[in-house]
């Protein structure tokens, strides 16, 4: 018996319903990339709303690729739970502000018109970093993405959310509305403007003056999401039937800590966020680049680090001494000592905060996981930090560790490798071979990666030495002969 409206009142009573009747609200937000963590974080806030609220801020989502997700809600009314783990605590709830989703790739007249309603005032994006179609070290628009071409053609239906938004706004035109506001929940510096200048640029090549309307018209508020959400496993779905007495297709378990934090440049129409624990600020850069570099740049150092010493989980990577001295040395010696000082954040009590949260062992947080795509993360989450390091002359030791790693596992996986750029990574690895010092070259030289610091002899060298002993003697021993060094 699956989840659905009409097994609610029957759940066992610790499972936390909602206390609105979601058919009495209507849809005023489309969310673009409807994942894990999209339903773990930003409608857990809107059901949040909701239940203080009340209003029309229900979710469309929409998936851009599979129809997975639509398969797993639909039957359920849209429904499904969330549970916060903490080592052996569990707590869930149902979520009730998603009301449907549409699968883009069969229904892209259905998301454009979905889009375009004027009932439509808010619109988020978790559709990841590749999903920007985003030169990282260029910022500009890159026209060979997937689906970018044809979108620019005139294609009829679009596939790229770029399209999906320029279809949308271009009949909001026509129609006399304004566009709603776009919220990116995504992991890119400055994440609002990113987002808008792109959009710019690929409406700019469909209908210059168009792209001049959404220019004058459109709200792009920058934001910062935190919250570890696993991808749901077969054992956790049959956790949550555990729990709920039904069975959840669309269970989600997370962590208990969450952070969702907006630029104040929200109109008058939107609801309470502030209410529902988001955060308000002049100016999210700080916060942002303190996830990015902290956060998000131990994560991926931990994750290729960790893969190749054999670990599976971020709990058991952490785990190794040797491996968290060097996520330490990462956030406190290096990263921290980047970030601008700003009210509200301490970077000692965050990496404190962070090391607790890695090891949550009831969260099976996969390394593959966070290692997928490291052409389109690297860029904001290690060069960023090596960049500033060279220009202030301060360590980055541990960070090209983390870009040593990346690159032994590029080497490893080969044409496995998930990401974007698979072919031409492993082709690069390929062809320089095993030597250290070639392979290292030749992946540094990836501009849209590494931009100058590729070129950077200081950084060449680091890395090519990380490299040969990751190669020659192991992850670990690497790990370990790096953090048996003075900082």
């Amino acid at each position: 018996m699956r989840l659905s409206s009409a097994r609610l009142a029957h759940l066992p009573p610790a499972v936390r319903r909602p206390s609105y009747r979601p058919d009495e609200h209507g849809v005023g937000i489309v969310h673009l990339g409807i994942g894990a963590f999209h339903r773990a974080h930003q409608a857990a806030v809107f059901d949040d709303v909701l239940t203080r609220e009340g209003g029309d801020w229900r979710i469309l989502g929409a998936s851009l690729r599979s129809r997975s997700v639509h398969d797993q809600l639909a039957p359920q009314d849209g429904l499904y739970s969330l549970t916060v783990r903490n080592g052996a605590v569990e707590e869930s709830r149902i979520i009730g502000a998603v009301a449907g989703v549409l699968v883009a790739p069969e229904q892209p007249p259905a998301l454009v018109e979905a889009l375009a309603r004027p009932a439509t005032r808010l619109v988020t994006l978790t559709i990841t970093e590749k999903g920007y179609a985003r030169n990282p070290a260029t910022g500009r628009l890159d026209r060979a993405a997937p689906g970018i071409a044809g979108d620019l053609e005139g294609s009829v239906d679009p596939s790229s959310a770029l399209g999906f938004l320029t279809g949308a706004f271009r009949l909001r035109r026509e129609r006399g509305e304004r566009p709603p506001v776009l919220l990116s929940c995504d992991n890119l510096p400055d994440n609002g403007r990113a987002l808008r200048s792109v959009l710019l640029e690929f409406a700019a090549g469909i209908d210059p003056a168009l792209a001049e309307w959404i220019d004058r018209h459109l709200a792009t508020p920058s934001t910062m999401v935190d919250r570890i959400v696993p991808a749901t496993t077969g054992s956790d779905l049959d956790r949550a039937e555990a729990i709920l007495g039904v069975r959840d297709e669309g269970a989600v378990f997370t962590e208990p800590f969450t952070q969702w934090v907006v630029e104040d440049d929200l109109p008058g129409d939107m609801p309470d966020l502030a209410a529902a624990g988001v955060q308000l600020v002049a100016d999210v850069r700080p916060f942002e680049l303190a996830k990015l570099r902290m956060l998000n740049g131990s994560h991926s150092t931990l994750a290729y680090l960790g893969a190749l010493a054999g670990h599976r989980f971020v709990h058991e990577a952490i785990a190794d001494p040797a491996l968290a001295a060097v996520v330490r040395r990462l956030m406190l010696g290096e990263a921290a000592a980047t970030l601008p000082a700003t009210d509200g954040l301490n970077p000692a009590s965050y990496a404190d905060a962070l090391i607790r949260r890695f090891n949550n062992r009831a969260l099976d947080h996969r390394l593959r996981q966070i290692a997928m795509d490291g052409s389109q993360k690297l860029p904001q989450r290690l060069a960023g930090t090596i960049a500033d390091a060279l220009r202030l002359g301060l360590p980055y030791e541990a960070a090209t560790l983390g870009v040593a790693a990346w690159i032994a596992w590029v080497a490893q996986e080969g044409r496995a490798l998930d990401d974007p750029l698979a072919d031409r990574l492993a082709a690069t690895a390929d062809a320089a071979g095993r030597d250290p010092e070639a392979l290292a070259g030749a992946l540094l030289g990836v501009a849209e990666i590494f931009g100058e610091i590729g070129s950077a002899e200081p950084v060449r060298q680091a890395v090519t030495e990380h490299l040969r002993t990751i190669l020659t003697r192991g992850a670990r021993a690497a790990a370990a002969e790096m953090v048996a060094e003075p900082a």
